[in-house]
């Protein structure tokens, strides 16, 4: 299957997302799962293949799929079928979410089984204030039912909760989507260090919450803040193993 420019940059980037759930922590063997939407006419997108762990991913072995399963080239790799499930829904009914970042890490599987979930209790957690998605847990989405209750439910938020399961994000592209990643997944290690002291929690005002969201919702300083995470992340990538790009 020949690629363009276009193409190759966004396996580029996708597979730097998958180094980086290595370099950070976020790896959950071969069960961990990143997505981008292809430029093509019928929704289709790139994941990972599946038993591939985060850091054998490069930007050649990633596997082209369209939201009804079926493969984009002669190979003929597994994809995650939980995986695939959640990422077809979204890339079929979200036409801003050119990437989507689902995760299991530690912190956001324990907030995800928080009955209050995600608590406004930093400046870093109040980015998030009434704008993170919450999906009540039915089971490991291998029915591809779900699909519509899992893009209802998640609406035109760009960050969820998938209760007793992981942390979901959308962004508009794939460093978007790891900069939510990356501070949603932060905002719920602020909270369980908070929780662990066992002292009462302070929660500020739905003013001060509401406002400091609405801080950071500013188009220009989130676009620039991610634009400069992204970049010194990569450099970081390429300074620790530049295979990714292979």
């Amino acid at each position: 299957m020949k690629t363009s420019s276009n193409e190759q940059m966004l396996r580029t980037d996708l597979a730097a997302a998958y180094r980086l759930l290595e370099v950070n922590g976020w790896s959950d063997q071969v069960f961990t799962h990143i997505s981008v939407r292809l430029p093509t006419d019928e929704p289709a997108f790139l994941i990972n293949q599946y038993g591939l762990r985060p850091d054998e991913v490069t930007a050649s072995n990633l596997v082209a799929i369209d939201v009804n399963g079926r493969k984009l080239d002669d190979r003929s790799p597994e994809v995650n079928p939980a995986g695939f499930t959640i990422h077809s829904a979204i890339h079929m009914h979200r036409h801003d979410a050119v990437c989507v970042m689902h995760t299991h890490t530690l912190a956001g599987m324990a907030v995800a089984a928080l009955e209050e979930g995600l608590l406004p209790l930093n400046q870093t957690n109040m980015a998030f204030y009434e704008r993170v998605a919450y999906y009540d847990y039915e089971g490991i989405p291998l029915d591809l039912e779900v699909r519509q209750r899992i893009v209802a439910a998640l609406g035109d938020k760009k960050a969820a909760i998938l209760r007793n399961h992981g942390l979901l994000t959308v962004g508009r592209s794939v460093a978007e989507a790891y900069f939510l990643m990356f501070y949603l997944n932060k905002a719920c290690e602020i909270q369980l260090e908070a929780m662990k002291t066992g002292r009462p929690l302070r929660i500020p005002s739905h003013e001060d919450c509401d406002f400091t969201a609405r801080q950071f919702d500013n188009e220009r300083y989130h676009l620039e803040s991610v634009d400069l995470v992204w970049q010194a992340e990569l450099r970081r990538l390429d300074r620790l193993d530049a295979t990714f790009r292979a």
